[in-house]
Order: structure tokens, then sequence, then C-alpha cells
């Protein structure tokens, strides 16, 4: 678990229950769901003539999930045990 300060010097715990509030999770999730969707809705262009399609959809498949473990994830917890 990783501990917050807050300006009050109170000592908060943050738990994975309450990192994110419902409507920024559920938020988020759309995003990250309409990146994925959007890369395999690009599939229906690819061609053998035309490789862009699948440039698209490696480069949103690649941020539906790269976005979510790296900038929204813990990056505070490398030290906890």
């Amino acid at each position: 678990m990783s501990s917050k300060t807050t300006a009050s010097g109170v000592t908060k715990v943050q738990t994975p229950e309450n990192e994110n509030s419902l409507v920024t999770s559920i938020g988020l999730f759309l995003v990250m769901i309409a990146l994925f969707l959007g890369s395999v809705y690009s599939l229906s262009f690819l061609t053998l003539d035309n490789p862009w399609p699948m440039a698209v959809c490696l480069g949103l498949f690649f941020l539906a999930y790269w976005i979510p473990q790296t900038i929204l994830g813990r990056s505070d917890s490398a030290g906890e045990k």
C-alpha cells in the first residue's frame, strides 16, 4: 500500500479501492476501449495494396494497452514489499 500525505499533514493510505473515483474509472475505461475498438475497426480497411490500416491498428492497439499500464499505472509502488 502506498501512503499519501495531505495538506493537513494527515497520512492517508492509498489502496487500489480508493485510487480513482467510479466516474473517472468508467471514463478512462471508455477511452481505452474506444482506442481498442478503433484498432479493430481499422482492420476492415486492410488490403494487400494499402499497409496504413495495419499501421493504425498497431498504433491504436499499442496505445490502448500502454497508456493504462504506464501513464495511469501505480508508478509509486516500486519500493513496496
